[in-house]
């Protein structure tokens, strides 16, 4: 299963496959051509309440990562549908944040790749 993580703002490649945005915002600045993007699954971005506690602060990551991976529990068929795609091709998960660590694709990434944890 190829999938990978890249920022919206960086150029689009063939090499990135079935591009799909997940965030809830569109990216600041950036037009629909320049994105190139095959989807947008604003429902699996995080809530806009849960968006805003975390702030993109990497203290809170933790702690965000935990309340998120409880969000997606309540989108199990989509992300069934996400890994489908994901074991046919290359899947990009675009996102907007500039910490390339600690954000929701980081987390949607690891449950692609392994499965939501028992209890989400």
């Amino acid at each position: 299963m190829d999938v990978r993580l890249k920022r919206a703002y960086e150029p689009a490649e063939d090499s990135d496959g079935y591009r799909i945005l997940i965030d809830r915002l569109w990216p600041r600045g950036l037009s629909r051509e320049q994105a190139r993007l095959d989807e947008w699954e604003r429902e699996l971005a995080p809530s806009t309440e849960l968006r805003k506690w975390f702030g993109h602060d990497p203290n809170r990551f933790p702690d965000f990562r935990r309340r998120y991976l409880h969000e997606l529990g309540e989108h199990r068929e989509a992300l069934a549908s996400l890994r489908e795609r994901a074991r046919e091709g290359t899947l990009t998960l675009v996102y907007a944040a500039k910490d390339t660590d600690h954000n929701d694709a980081v987390v949607l990434a690891e449950v692609l790749r392994r499965g939501l944890p028992r209890g989400a």
